[in-house]
């Protein structure tokens, strides 16, 4: 409950994020049949970037800052819709979240479903969804959400799962709640975010995640310096995806290569996408 995303709004790890969520999100679109979004840990919604919290971080200067400060990105097939996506707020120096970023993504016909347990947040995120008949701002711990809500009467969709990664179980958790997930739903897409921190910690999650139901399961990850051992410092990120489309893994790749010279910090900065492989 200590988490606040407001101190990181709109850092690297967001713009890989949102970016490659919106070509989930445009995959869903192919289809004229509904879907539906979740997003299990959605925070506010939209984050002023001259707050003390931003500006207490500056995180935002090496993403979505650098972003912006190369026009051709905008521009770029994969990238349209994440720019897009930011809308004119950007402009006015507020940083859009998951839920809104996947909310302007939607058709009239399809929906969304916020989960938000810390209660400023979770008032910001109805008072950013009020009177919006396509998405829902729910104010409970995702993970019961996922045990209370799937699978979607629209049968198809996805799960975005963005947890803080402050507790000592965390990882555990995600296995065991996604397993879960995937059992009630399993023609679902699950998105799982998580920060490169720690390799054995990244390892356990990679593990734990492949193992599930034995699916496809697909890692994206970017690291914008090099991760020495004994490291703590955040300086990956990666998005774990169960079920994802044909087209992901080829899709993020090309993204990562318009990104990465970019948001990279110094020379060792890499990505890569590459198949995740149960053990058992």
């Amino acid at each position: 409950m200590n988490y606040r995303h407001a101190y990181h709004a709109g850092n690297f790890a967001d713009v890989v994020k949102h970016a490659l969520l919106t070509r989930l999100i445009a995959y869903l679109k192919r289809k004229e049949k509904a879907f539906r979004v979740y997003d299990t840990h959605a925070g506010r919604g939209l984050y002023d970037l001259s707050s003390e919290s931003a500006l207490k971080t500056r995180e935002a200067e090496d993403g979505v800052t650098r972003f912006l400060s190369e026009p051709a990105l905008a521009e770029h097939p994969l990238l349209a819709d994440y720019r897009a996506a930011l809308g004119t707020d950007i402009d006015d120096g507020l940083y859009p979240g998951s839920p809104l970023i996947a909310r302007r993504c939607l058709r009239p016909q399809d929906r969304l479903s916020a989960y938000e347990l810390h209660p400023e947040d979770a008032d910001a995120l109805k008072a950013l969804f009020a009177g919006d008949v396509q998405a829902k701002a729910i104010a409970l711990d995702g993970w019961l959400a996922l045990g209370a809500h799937l699978p979607p009467k629209e049968k198809r969709g996805l799960v975005l799962i963005d947890p803080p990664f402050e507790k000592t179980s965390e990882i555990d958790d995600i296995v065991e709640g996604v397993g879960k997930a995937y059992k009630r739903w399993p023609g679902g897409t699950f998105a799982v975010w998580y920060p490169i921190k720690r390799e054995t910690s990244v390892r356990a999650l990679r593990d734990g995640l492949a193992a599930i139901g034995d699916p496809e399961t697909l890692a994206a990850e970017l690291i914008v310096e090099a991760l020495r051992p004994g490291d703590e410092r955040f300086v990956g990120t990666g998005l774990a995806v169960i079920n994802p489309p044909f087209v992901f893994a080829e899709e993020a790749q090309t993204i990562f290569d318009a990104l990465l010279p970019v948001l990279a910090r110094d020379p060792s900065a890499t990505a890569r996408v590459f198949r995740l492989k149960s053990k058992g």
